[in-house]
């Protein structure tokens, strides 16, 4: 077992022991159960350098799970935390919520936790990758382009919400349930858009941060209570662009817009997976903003060229998109594919209707599109102006490195 799979095993199992852990000794002892659970890695990560068990996750699961009553025993705490263990979890012995299915039932407790109506939304995200995905904050920094000062912040300022509002560890039913899944859905969606489009500066593609949030879906789907066509719907937009990840970033790390991408290198599993999650979907009297988007992604997936696009159809489905959800990131879109049938008047339109700033990070989208505008209708001059502007307003160097490389064509043509 190689080091990155180390790293990766401590993650993923660390989100899975907080969450059980939480389950256990209760949100009030959450600050204790990270500890604990961090004490137990470092000792792994000593121990294992000589020999690594055969069954690393169960060496970590007991490892933590003794260590955590170690703490509550030397905190003399252990006698009330036993009696609330057995009103908690209705008898069931302690051994038994180690069991997949209700570690499974912890985690979705955790997300549901993290998207509690009562948290700054600012903080959802990070609490949620802190402690059902096992983020360390320095990570959490990286794909939130936030100072770490600034999550711990937020994950302190979540604690305390928690504590004072006094959030129960349970899953909500009824109409509270509907409300906080959407919230559960959005840090999903949101986890995956910052894996497949990164604004970290040295990584476009962050393939962890979208493995973590299908499997953050795949939990919501495998209980009834969660399992609706939005949920369906998300996670066939997942698996859609998934499906495309391998063929985004060419042989020297240069990003390849869908025009350049070899679509051999498409993952035609996760398509397959996608379609039969969007057959579920579709069971509906009425589509969400995930509906949409998953119905785009899969038009492209469709077309066996980029020239067979069907954009007509695409821009349909946008403009419902953008009906139902308005945001500037979708009109930008709609402009861009105006732009692309050749419908200029149209096209500037939508443009004048855009504040780039509002796309705050990605205003550079704003100003690269504007400059294919120019350059489409032949006004090289205005082209070359504004794909200036994107290039001092882009933050990730490989996308720096592909309007760079549209600057130097365009100088070819004045």
């Amino acid at each position: 077992m190689e080091q990155k799979d180390i790293d990766h095993l401590f993650r993923h199992h660390s989100g899975k022991m907080v969450s059980v852990l939480t389950r256990i000794f209760g949100l009030k002892h959450l600050d204790i159960i990270q500890d604990a659970v961090q004490d137990t890695f470092i000792k792994a990560s000593i121990s294992w350098r000589k020999e690594i068990p055969k069954h690393p996750e169960a060496w970590l699961t007991k490892a933590a799970k003794n260590r955590v009553v170690d703490i509550f025993r030397s905190l003399n705490t252990q006698r009330t935390h036993h009696s609330s263990i057995k009103r908690g979890t209705d008898a069931i012995a302690i051994n038994e919520l180690f069991l997949d299915s209700e570690i499974e039932d912890a985690q979705l407790r955790m997300i549901f936790t993290a998207c509690h109506p009562k948290l700054d939304p600012r903080d959802r995200i990070s609490f949620a990758l802190k402690t059902v995905s096992g983020f360390s904050i320095k990570e959490i920094s990286t794909a939130l382009l936030t100072k770490e000062e600034t999550i711990k912040k937020r994950l302190s300022r979540a604690r305390k919400t928690i504590q004072n509002a006094d959030i129960q560890f349970h899953i909500p039913r009824g109409k509270a349930l509907h409300v906080r899944l959407e919230s559960v859905m959005e840090v999903l969606y949101l986890i995956f858009n910052e894996g497949f489009h990164s604004n970290n500066k040295e990584q476009l593609i962050r393939e962890d941060l979208c493995r973590e949030a299908m499997r953050l879906c795949q939990l919501l789907l495998k209980r009834e209570q969660t399992r609706t066509p939005e949920t369906y719907a998300l996670f066939a937009l997942m698996c859609f662009h998934s499906a495309r990840l391998k063929a985004k970033i060419g042989m020297n790390n240069e990003i390849l817009d869908l025009k350049q991408q070899d679509r051999s290198l498409w993952h035609f599993p996760l398509i397959e997976l996608g379609n039969t999650m969007m057959y579920k979907a579709v069971d509906t009297d009425a589509f969400s903003c995930y509906h949409y988007e998953a119905a785009i992604a899969a038009e492209h997936l469709r077309a066996k060229s980029f020239e067979d696009t069907d954009w007509n159809k695409i821009l349909q489905w946008y403009e419902a998109l953008n009906q139902l959800q308005p945001m500037s990131i979708y009109l930008l879109t709609i402009a861009v594919i105006c732009v692309q049938i050749k419908q200029y008047n149209r096209a500037e339109s939508y443009f004048q209707q855009i504040n780039p700033d509002e796309l705050e990070q990605r205003k550079y989208l704003f100003y690269a599109a504007k400059s294919d505008f120019y350059s489409e209708r032949g006004n090289l001059e205005l082209a070359l102006k504004y794909l200036e502007i994107a290039l001092e307003s882009v933050n990730n160097t490989s996308e720096k490195d592909y309007l760079k490389k549209k600057y130097s064509l365009l100088l070819s043509k004045d």
